[in-house]
């Protein structure tokens, strides 16, 4: 939203939120404590924000003022219920197009911008259409009687941390619909900046699987290169030169061939869950087993990583300090969501391990929250307080140094740039021979690692 209300000056836009704390914080005047980090973001805002882009809890009265309404809320997986662990909870997307079909006026054309399963416009529609038609005999004539809406579908395939290039400069826009006008109208908007090859007019339902599939095909090769990686550990071979030589194919391509611990993020399982459950609602077993072996492996590649450093570590990590470098799910943003760090760091801490986590953007609080237990407490010779004996445990470090201090291990599990560039030979100064640098990046400089005298094991590489 404030993408399109710096590029088209001439559109108000007003985001809107329940949370008050939220729109607060969108208002707040230091930019840098935006809500989301997202690199550039804080510029757009500036420019935007008080001139035609406004941040509001007034929902019901920016809908009443809305020739157009986006649909931008959480669409996670359900977890009880029908469908629980793999079918979307769209109870939000519901509510939303019920406020929409009381508060709006005259004609509002409604788009979906949460990722969705195929058909859930029509769910939207028929909530439309209902109010429409009761709005409709109550009306004694007045503009109540001309209410009426059309839905299209416009989701979003940008990347997190690189949003807003993506945003300015996109592959494609995709809208689908069913009204032509409707279609037109979102059309003209991004035609302010965008070029009129690249903006993709389908119908609604194609449009909707469009979503969930081109986050299938990535997930899955980032499945794929990650399992060559684990017999390239086997074989001797490096990850590194064999995604080289096939990305020389023009039919295979470069993008998504880095080995890694594992996609993450708000959208790759979520989405592919909801493509499991979709085949299978629709009797497509073999379909939906394909996709799934998708995530199965995602899973897998995170639990190898974690029972890798406790074999490493003389078969035990109970009572040893980690450092682990990175928790968000990828450089450049401070989103946990799905990280592979999660399921790693818990896998640790039930081997009893005394994590210290350093990350530039993700506070404690969220670390907390999606481990499912409280930091542990320090006493000024630097013991855990509050630490059981036998039983894992953890702590915000503040930089990478405090971290490494003291530690039997780092474990780099984000691509942060600060952390291609460490003083190996400062850290392991620090650390608790034998010490062990754990890269699931393939990012650090191996021979300064080697040189400081600690022991490297790479992702698709190996062992040093």
């Amino acid at each position: 939203m404030a993408v399109i209300a710096d590029r088209c000056p001439y559109v108000q836009v007003t985001v809107v939120d329940l949370n008050a704390e939220r729109i607060a914080a969108w208002n707040e005047s230091d930019l840098s404590r935006l809500p989301v980090y997202e690199p550039g973001l804080d510029a757009v805002v500036a420019r935007t924000r008080g001139q035609n882009l406004h941040f509001s809890t007034e929902v019901d009265a920016a809908i009443a003022e809305a020739d157009m309404v986006f649909i931008s809320v959480n669409t996670p997986t359900k977890t009880r219920g029908v469908g629980a662990g793999q079918a979307s909870d769209l109870r939000w997307v519901e509510a939303c197009a019920r406020q929409v079909a009381q508060s709006a006026q005259g004609h509002t054309i409604v788009v979906e911008k949460s990722t969705l399963p195929v058909r859930t416009a029509e769910a939207i529609q028929a909530i439309l259409a209902a109010s429409q038609q009761q709005f409709a005999k109550k009306s004694t004539g007045n503009n109540d009687s001309q209410r009426t809406f059309a839905v299209l579908s416009n989701p979003e395939f940008l990347a997190e941390g690189t949003a807003i290039a993506d945003l300015e400069d996109p592959d494609r826009v995709l809208i689908g619909g069913l009204d032509p006008q409707a279609i037109e109208a979102l059309a003209e908007i991004y035609s302010s900046w965008v070029s009129p090859e690249r903006i993709l007019r389908t119908n609604l339902w194609s449009s909707e699987l469009s979503k969930l599939t081109a986050n299938a095909f990535l997930a899955q090769r980032i499945s794929s290169i990650n399992a060559i990686a684990a017999l390239c550990e086997a074989t001797e071979a490096d990850v590194r030169e064999v995604a080289r030589a096939i990305g020389a194919d023009t039919r295979i391509g470069s993008k998504f061939l880095k080995a890694g611990p594992g996609f993450g993020g708000s959208c790759f399982q979520k989405d592919i869950l909801n493509l499991v459950y979709l085949c299978r609602h629709f009797g497509l077993d073999e379909v939906a087993n394909y996709w799934e072996s998708v995530v199965t492996l995602n899973t897998w590649q995170q639990h190898r990583i974690s029972r890798n450093v406790v074999q490493r570590l003389f078969g035990t990590v109970s009572g040893k300090r980690i450092a682990v470098l990175g928790f968000a799910f990828k450089a450049n943003t401070n989103d946990t969501r799905e990280s592979p760090a999660i399921r790693i760091c818990r896998d640790l801490l039930e081997e009893g391990a005394q994590l210290a986590i350093h990350d530039p953007k993700v506070d404690a609080l969220r670390i907390a929250s999606d481990l499912g237990q409280s930091d542990l407490s320090t006493g000024p010779n630097g013991t855990y307080l509050n630490a059981k004996v036998g039983e894992g445990g953890w702590l915000p470090s503040s930089s990478v140094h405090d971290a490494c201090m003291g530690a039997d291990a780092a474990v780099l599990l984000t691509d942060w740039d600060q952390f291609q560039e460490l003083n190996w030979a400062e850290l392991a100064h620090g650390m608790r021979h034998p010490a062990w640098v754990f890269d699931t990046r393939g990012v650090v400089d191996a021979a300064a690692v080697q040189a400081a005298g600690l022991q490297l094991w790479q992702l698709g590489r190996g062992m040093y």
